[in-house]
């Protein structure tokens, strides 16, 4: 008689690996404290392009108002624009004026007649057409600077608490995305037995959970993230009402209705379909060569399942999709070049790594959870995996060129730097994927080669002797057959975790799911930050800075003259940077970011292509450390070359140059 092997020890790499866990933990969840922290107020894709007054302006008299102009689309309240005079009283209408017209994106708000000379402070706030909030201020005086005693909060929109907090949910959200989708996908495409399995149902209502706690966390904080920044906000319920009427609101809403959607497909999934799949026994058998009775069997329970699996496929992708569209339809693929094509191809990213690492994190609990997963399912999923990273190159390629621009913008802006981050962390995470690809492989062979190994234990003669007799206790019966049952599947667990095969890839994946944690969170950093396109665009840093109609060129240039005090940069703006008449503003700033009140500073611009220029200019000392003169007259259109000579001292200088396009 074959008598139940004693539980063996376990082994040293088992032990090693639930230990490490915990620590796993620990580590993920300081990273994710400290990209969080670390990260600055998420920028938006819209910038602040122009304004009238211009920043550190001074003018004659006083204006009737004052207008701000952005690189794209913005939302704007009657408080977005406040206008403070130098003992801080406002002194603006409080009503916010729409000049928007056609290409030009332009806001503004009435001032108060009869304003005294001084230093005025603009302070803004807006909400930008990716769903990300944005401020900033800027001076201007009347008659001449004078000293201010405004003090501006140092905490951007979408900083302190309430943007912690809301960067959380974000992560949150991506995660309980990926993993929703992934598991599921897992099921239906690779194991559908895992329906029946109780790990793989707590995993996906898990995500499900996650996912609309966090969303709705998201809609609750989005009232303070982008105005107070304070948590009391929160409750403000005629917030509440005008984030509904926005567009990142209406996908929030749109997600938490597609959640009921696919709560009803969890149900499904779980009950009505679990519920007709073949035994698993017959499943394992079929799967391990089985009997012509078990394979009868096992089709008979495919042909019952096949019309409901096809069903569920359909459904699943269509909530999925949809989901996954609540990010593409308000964030960055919503706006800039191309959104037409940026919004689909951004669907198809989100639902590829889904059921890249969606997949293998249900993969990973089935591995170490439920004991008698098929081989066969292993072998599924790395195919999955295989065609969901070619989606990712192509997607990911295609994204990173329109969010990019350049090269330079690959290494000069956050946006950049942060993406070099993820490819390295998706190179490391096909690194180990490869490793497991080779286990996978050995379980395949082992499917052909290895045959099943009867585990024998010592004979104990007390438990052949003793007859086996059913209580009549029926809870009593009850209670055996579950401790039957409970012994079978550590017995099974035993034999499964004596494979060193599926030890090896047990311990791959896990690997991978680790730095899968690491990658969402880069992720969803990279989401919030401005893309390298618009900053380039902004400052002006592009090989050729190129002109946007009605807007004004901004141009940033080092310069060392060599001498003492000789670095720094001045940052040149022409404006509206078309052929005629422009308005011409250069600032020098010192390394230390202070304005740098240089002895001369001087101009030239030079069309090479009609041999016209060098054209000369001695802009007007401002003040400290800015210069403008107006009516600089460009005759045509075409690349212009910018000079400007920068003197330090009597006999230091230096010239630098960019060239734009003036159209």
């Amino acid at each position: 008689m074959t008598a139940t092997a004693p539980a063996p020890a376990p082994s040293a790499a088992r032990v090693h690996a639930t230990a490490l866990l915990p620590r796993l933990a620990l580590v993920l969840a300081a990273l994710l404290a400290t990209l969080f922290t670390a990260a600055s107020p998420a920028s938006a894709h819209a910038a602040l392009t122009a304004s009238d007054p211009k920043d550190g302006a001074v003018v004659a008299t006083a204006p009737s108002q004052v207008t701000l102009s952005f690189s794209e689309q913005v939302a704007m309240g009657d408080d977005s624009i406040r206008v403070l005079d130098p003992q801080g009283r406002r002194v603006d209408t409080g009503e916010l004026r729409d000049m928007c017209s056609g290409n030009v994106i332009r806001y503004g708000t009435a001032l108060h007649s009869g304003l005294p000379g001084g230093t005025y402070t603009v302070a803004w706030q807006a909400v930008s057409a990716d769903s990300h909030p944005i401020s900033g201020a800027f001076t201007f005086s009347i008659g001449a600077p004078s000293a201010t005693s405004v003090t501006l909060p140092a905490q951007q929109a979408g900083g302190g608490p309430v943007g912690i907090a809301y960067g959380i949910a974000r992560y949150a959200a991506y995660a309980g995305f990926t993993v929703l989708v992934g598991a599921c996908a897992f099921i239906l495409l690779c194991w559908r037995r895992g329906a029946a399995e109780r790990p793989l149902q707590k995993l996906v209502l898990r995500a499900w959970v996650t996912l609309t706690a966090a969303t709705l966390a998201m809609l609750v904080l989005r009232t303070p993230y982008t105005g107070s920044g304070k948590f009391g906000d929160a409750l403000d319920l005629e917030g509440l009402q005008a984030v509904l009427e926005t567009k990142t609101g209406a996908s929030l809403v749109s997600r938490l209705l597609l959640l009921g959607a696919a709560a009803l497909f969890i149900a499904v999934l779980f009950g009505a379909y679990a519920r007709r799949l073949p035994a698993s026994g017959t499943a394992q058998g079929d799967a391990d060569g089985g009997t012509e009775g078990n394979k009868e069997g096992n089709a008979e329970g495919d042909k019952d399942t096949s019309d409901l699996a096809f069903g569920l496929a359909i459904g699943g992708t269509v909530v999925s999709a949809g989901i996954a569209a609540t990010w593409a339809l308000s964030e960055h693929a919503s706006t800039g070049i191309q959104s037409g094509i940026a919004m689909p191809v951004d669907i198809l990213h989100l639902l590829a790594v889904a059921a890249w690492l969606g997949g293998l994190t249900a993969l990973l609990v089935a591995l170490h959870k439920v004991p008698g997963i098929e081989r066969t399912a292993v072998r599924r999923f790395s195919t999955v995996a295989f065609v969901s990273v070619l989606v990712l190159a192509v997607t990911g390629t295609y994204q990173a060129w329109r969010q990019l621009g350049s090269w330079s913008a690959l290494t000069d802006t956050s946006y950049g730097q942060l993406l070099l981050l993820k490819v390295g962390i998706v190179t490391v995470l096909l690194a180990v994927a490869y490793l497991s690809r080779k286990w996978t492989a050995r379980l395949a062979d082992g499917d052909t080669v290895q045959t099943p190994v009867k585990v024998v234990a010592p004979r104990d003669v007390s438990r052949e002797t003793e007859p086996v007799t059913v209580p009549a206790d029926p809870k009593r019966a009850a209670q055996l057959a579950r401790q039957r049952a409970a012994r079978t599947s550590a017995h099974e667990k035993r034999v499964r975790d004596a494979d060193p095969d599926r030890a090896g890839l047990r311990r791959s994946v896990l690997a991978e799911a680790g730095i899968a944690v690491v990658l969402l969170a880069v992720t969803t950093v990279l989401t919030s930050t401005e893309p390298g396109r618009a900053v380039e665009q902004e400052a002006g840093r592009n090989g050729s800075a190129t002109a946007v109609p009605d807007r004004a060129i901004k141009i940033t240039l080092p310069f060392d003259t060599g001498g003492q005090n000789g670095k720094g940069e001045v940052r040149l703006e022409l404006d509206p940077g078309r052929v005629g008449a422009n308005t011409l503003h250069v600032w020098a700033d010192a390394p230390d970011g202070k304005p740098l009140d240089l002895p001369e500073v001087k101009v030239a611009f030079t069309l090479p292509a009609k041999d016209i220029g060098p054209l000369p200019l001695v802009p007007d000392r401002a003040a400290a450390g800015h210069w403008s003169s107006s009516g600089v007259q460009l005759p045509l259109a075409g690349e212009w070359r910018i000079d400007v000579t920068v003197r330090t001292s009597d006999i230091d200088q230096t010239t630098v140059q960019k060239t734009v396009k003036i159209g």
